[in-house]
């Protein structure tokens, strides 16, 4: 039976393919007040974080198998998961690397090397923040998704996907880059898709492109050209086309009509 102590003790997940790394992030937080547990690569790192719920994930990016942006994706995808701080931990240093992390759903990005000091700093904010932000109790819907996300791992590879297609619209990679980035293949992820939505991936992406672009035209006053880059149309004129065939009028006329409306 845990002690009072060691029930208060926050559990850290640490996620790294190198034992050496593995070694020196255990022997940091084991000089302060947290449970620590280890994971060799993403998927393995997804599965303890579902199996033990963590209170934070130290989250390398480079790792054979699942690296880390993909795992953040599907932890961010599960309501099990999702409110689960990740720490990215990294020896690449790029801008594009930190957004890519911080925009998937990363709390943090640490450039290796990093300041034991600093790093047990973030750590310590992250947890704080996260207590706070749990005050709130879940509502019933939330523990009813939470159930069926954590009985149905297809369900969480769908809603991984819908989001990296809505957060990517201007410029989607192919059908197999998008599996790769949710940890499957590209057959696997068009069966699994068509059986959760009734719809292919390609088929979502139009609706999702449409969906955008009216919330777009009805909120915004930007110009339907660049509402047209920004939702992945080559231009207006094929925005346009697309626009008509779901919504029965042009992007102008139903900006029009919803500025007489208000």
């Amino acid at each position: 039976m845990p002690t009072t102590l060691e029930s208060s003790r926050s559990k850290i997940l640490i996620v790294d393919d190198s034992a050496f790394e593995q070694r020196m992030l255990s022997d940091l937080l084991s000089e302060l007040p947290y449970k620590v547990s280890v994971a060799f690569n993403g998927l393995q790192g997804y599965q303890l974080a579902l199996a033990n719920r963590p209170d934070l994930i130290l989250l390398d990016v480079r790792m054979p198998n699942m690296d880390g942006y993909t795992a953040c994706r599907l932890l961010k995808a599960n309501p099990v998961t999702q409110d689960i701080p990740v720490i990215f931990l990294s020896g690449a240093d790029a801008d594009d690397d930190r957004i890519l992390g911080l925009s998937i759903g990363g709390v943090d990005y640490v450039s290796k090397p990093f300041s034991p000091g600093e790093l047990a700093a973030r750590i310590q904010v992250h947890l704080n923040l996260a207590r706070r932000q749990q005050q709130s109790p879940p509502t019933e819907a939330e523990d009813e998704g939470q159930l069926e996300a954590e009985s149905d791992p297809d369900a969480v590879l769908v809603n991984a996907v819908k989001r990296l297609i809505g957060d990517n619209l201007a410029a989607l990679p192919g059908l197999a880059e998008i599996a790769r980035s949710v940890g499957t293949y590209r057959e696997k992820l068009s069966q699994v898709f068509r059986e959760q939505t009734g719809m292919t991936v390609f088929g979502f992406i139009r609706e999702e492109r449409i969906r955008r672009g009216e919330e777009l035209l009805r909120d915004t006053d930007i110009d339907v050209q660049d509402i047209a880059l920004l939702i992945g149309f080559n231009n207006a004129g094929n925005f346009a086309t697309a626009f008509r065939e779901r919504m029965g009028v042009t992007p102008t006329a139903y900006r029009q009509a919803i500025q007489k409306k208000t």
